[in-house]
């Protein structure tokens, strides 16, 4: 992991992944496929792309009991106890409709809708996540959508693993399917004869997911194209080592393209987090991908004082950022983009992640400058609502009239004023 100065650094290799031109036109083909042929294709690409032969994409009840039956009642406690710390912060997030009357009888105000139907995606492959579960479902049934399905890729046995479909159950969600990668994400947005059309698509998925939901934006709403996993630690010289080092690797394990970035005032602190990587990387069980993460994109950057790490944290503007100093809530004011903030060497990211109650499904790549994590707003509409009355219009019809005619829009003059032969 190199250590550089402040001064070296000209810029912040970003990771945003277009896809190559044959995965594009791939998905692109997968998604006309999934609108013409529906459940027939979705078989098919199950078999092609997962290597297993389906007699039915959706779970069945006794798969779901089967799952609650394998899984120790420690972890069924641990997972309802973190599904309630989610649902209590994203409760707080909730708004209300709203009406302001003038005393000359006009309303104004902004009605607060649901959206009828949200689909989640939750990744599979190599590992199970259930946590993915929870965030993107939680915020949505706090906003009240009533239709939630959920697909994720079935394992080569042909099942889903027992901590999602828990995850799942905790929530009330029974309506699960076995798909995944694009043709999971063309079957929520078009529909099939299993899978019904939804209104917004959310969740996380590989480079084909990412693709297909950029690729079926506009026919439905998604949440964001998501890249690879990133961290940034700022710490002074009262951090430890150790704990500043597992952090950066709990990102790094993530994917060999993640990021994790150490901004530190402490070049002590820059030359033991780089050995306690090399330590602590010897016996990590996904060694392999966070060394080729660290060694890739990851990087130790000294600063000549707190205020130049500052600018250097808002220059990055990271998906996960922990504030390790003396007294973290001094820097909270002066941190402008962040996905997500954690302040104190208790605070570690895994605990965002899986338990403390916050969204972790966050901007990555730079875009927490002008995005937020999902939240319960994403899942609700903000319609306006005007009431204007007989005399709010008698007194500006003619004001309406000329600024409509400013921009040369005589139909839109012409129907205030022709309300005005009601006052003759």
């Amino acid at each position: 992991m190199n250590i550089i100065d402040r001064e070296e650094l000209t810029s912040i290799k970003r990771r945003v992944d277009q896809g190559t031109e044959d995965q594009r036109k791939s998905v692109k083909e997968i998604i006309s496929a999934v609108r013409n042929q529906g459940d027939t294709a979705l078989y098919h690409y199950t078999e092609t792309f997962d290597g297993v032969s389906l007699h039915s994409l959706k779970v069945q009840p006794e798969e779901i009991e089967a799952a609650y039956q394998a899984l120790d009642g420690e972890f069924v406690e641990i997972l309802q106890e973190a599904a309630d710390n989610i649902r209590q912060f994203h409760e707080k997030q909730t708004s209300t409709s709203w009406f302001d009357t003038s005393t000359d009888g006009t309303i104004l105000g902004q009605k607060i809708t649901p959206i009828e139907s949200a689909g989640v995606y939750v990744p599979g492959g190599t590992a199970a996540y259930p946590s993915s579960v929870f965030m993107n479902i939680i915020p949505a049934q706090v906003a009240g959508v009533t239709n939630i399905y959920m697909v994720t890729p079935p394992g080569k046995d042909g099942k889903v693993p027992d901590g999602v479909l828990l995850a799942a159950h905790i929530l009330g969600i029974d309506h699960i399917y076995k798909v995944g990668g694009a043709q999971a994400i063309a079957a929520l947005a078009y529909g099939t004869e299993t899978i019904p059309t939804v209104d917004k698509i959310t969740g996380p998925g590989n480079i084909f997911v990412a693709l297909a939901k950029r690729e079926v934006f506009g026919d439905v709403d998604i949440d964001m194209i998501a890249g690879p996993s990133e961290i940034a630690i700022l710490a002074d010289e009262t951090a430890v080592a150790g704990e500043v080092a597992s952090d950066l690797l709990s990102q790094a394990e993530h994917d060999a393209r993640s990021s994790s970035l150490l901004i530190t005032t402490c070049r002590s602190l820059a030359e033991e987090v780089k050995q306690e990587i090399e330590t602590q990387l010897a016996n990590l069980p996904r060694k392999a991908i966070a060394r080729a993460s660290i060694e890739k994109f990851g990087m130790i950057i000294l600063c000549r004082h707190l205020d130049e790490a500052l600018e250097t944290v808002n220059e990055i503007a990271p998906e996960h950022l922990e504030v390790v100093t003396k007294d973290p809530f001094q820097q909270l004011g002066k941190i402008k983009h962040a996905g997500a903030i954690f302040l104190g060497p208790y605070s570690s990211e895994p605990v965002g992640d899986y338990f403390a109650g916050p969204n972790h499904v966050l901007p990555t790549n730079g875009t927490a400058r002008f995005s937020s994590p999902l939240n319960v707003d994403d899942f609700v509409k903000k319609s306006s609502v005007i009431s204007y009355s007989e005399e709010a219009l008698q007194k500006n019809a003619d004001k309406i009239a000329r600024f409509a005619r400013l921009e040369g829009l005589e139909a839109h003059a012409r129907a205030v004023e022709m309300r005005k032969e009601r006052w003759k």
